[in-house]
């Protein structure tokens, strides 16, 4: 079975349901999912660490991430 994504508006939503539900085509549709709270409130907290310049690059995180015996 394939799936197509597609981002219609109102209007196009109205013809498109129509068209399947003429083929018989089964489908559902999906709200717009937005974040939890706490995942935005991360996300802004990130990017205010990084514009403070707290914020290391891959190397150096590698190099952190390492265990030395």
């Amino acid at each position: 079975m394939e799936a197509y994504v597609v981002y219609p508006s109102k209007a196009q939503e109205k013809v498109i349901k129509a068209f399947f539900e003429a083929l018989n085509i089964p489908f559902e549709k999906k709200e717009e999912e937005t974040l939890p709270p706490h995942v935005i409130e991360g996300i802004a907290k990130g990017q205010a660490d990084i514009e403070a310049g707290r914020s290391i690059s891959l190397e150096e995180f590698k190099k952190r991430l390492t265990i030395s015996e």
